[in-house]
């Protein structure tokens, strides 16, 4: 089974952390949580950008599928 065809969970994590409360939050707290979403968004680019450049290889060694 293709990683993509995998079942997904329900719900996004980025979904629940939107719809979440943030005024029980101190500043300090929502600093530290802006940082950790920041480091987040880092993470999510870099897979990103190395599956992009993994799919870009395969096709070039076995040229891209018909759709």
């Amino acid at each position: 089974m293709d990683e993509d065809d995998r079942p997904r969970p329900r719900g996004d994590a980025a979904e629940a952390l939107s719809k979440e409360s943030l005024d029980p939050y101190s500043v300090a707290e929502l600093q530290a949580r802006i940082a950790l979403l920041e480091a987040e968004i880092e993470r999510v680019r870099a897979h990103r950008d190395k599956s992009t450049a993994h799919r870009a290889a395969a096709d070039a060694l076995f040229g891209k599928p018909a759709t």
